[in-house]
């Protein structure tokens, strides 16, 4: 439930956008994209009660969460201050005509310069995790994206990620599965990584068609300038936006 402190919280959350029917915002590091066990401020909670304070607005704030970004992944995200912007960005997100794309530092090197990657994975809700599992098997659901790697340095690679779907971790697992695990992940390369670093995957643009003006919007948002990001500093500046 947003409190106080959820005002308070909303001042390090940049707005890209906002009018009548959305809210577009670029989520911090390791804020929780909604409440979880832990807590902690999260990003639904602390927009709500900005809005709240913003509008003096006298009763509950509805605010719709269509997608979602792990808790210590950054970048844009949408959300819908309607109803019916709620229903037909969710309806753009599972015929993905909503355009997601990331940036990650990996380790090692793809086989590939650029490839499409074809995952069937299955999350265990005890421990949180996702696995790669046989096409098919029980509970699991198919997982694609394609990368392109834009760099390399120092044993490590940028890639540049489309979705073409939306599971938990898929980013991740799937990365990790072709053995270039993401710098900083703790739960799915363990062995390569240290306690301490900071996950490297950012959601760099979110394209799509506004609900009801129906003109496709897209917005754009760059990691900070900290390792291991600053290693292509330039290269990322220079992204198509």
């Amino acid at each position: 439930m947003a409190g106080p402190h959820d005002v308070s919280e909303a001042s390090r959350i940049p707005v890209l956008y906002e009018d009548n029917h959305l809210l577009v915002v670029v989520k911090p590091v390791n804020m929780p994209t909604q409440e979880d066990d832990s807590r902690d401020p999260d990003l639904l909670s602390v927009l709500k009660a900005d809005l709240k304070h913003r509008h003096g607005k006298p009763g509950n704030v509805y605010l719709g969460l269509v997608h979602r970004l792990d808790r210590p992944v950054g970048g844009v995200m949408v959300f819908a201050k309607t109803s019916k912007a709620a229903s037909r960005l969710s309806d753009a997100v599972r015929t993905r005509e909503l355009d997601k794309t990331y940036i990650a530092v990996v380790h090692g090197k793809p086989g590939r310069p650029q490839d499409t990657l074809r995952h069937w994975l299955r999350k265990d809700t005890r421990t949180n995790t996702v696995s790669v599992v046989k096409p098919g098997a029980a509970d699991a659901k198919e997982a694609v994206l394609d990368y392109r790697t834009l760099g390399s340095a120092d044993g490590l690679c940028l890639l540049q990620i489309k979705l073409h779907t939306g599971r938990p971790h898929q980013i991740r697992v799937q990365l990790a599965a072709i053995g270039c695990p993401l710098y900083g992940d703790q739960r799915y390369g363990s062995d390569v990584n240290k306690v301490g670093q900071q996950l490297a995957l950012w959601s760099t643009r979110l394209s799509f068609e506004h609900p009801t003006l129906k003109e496709t919007l897209a917005f754009t948002s760059l990691p900070p300038e900290q390792h291991p990001w600053f290693l292509w500093s330039e290269l990322i500046r220079d992204l198509p936006q």
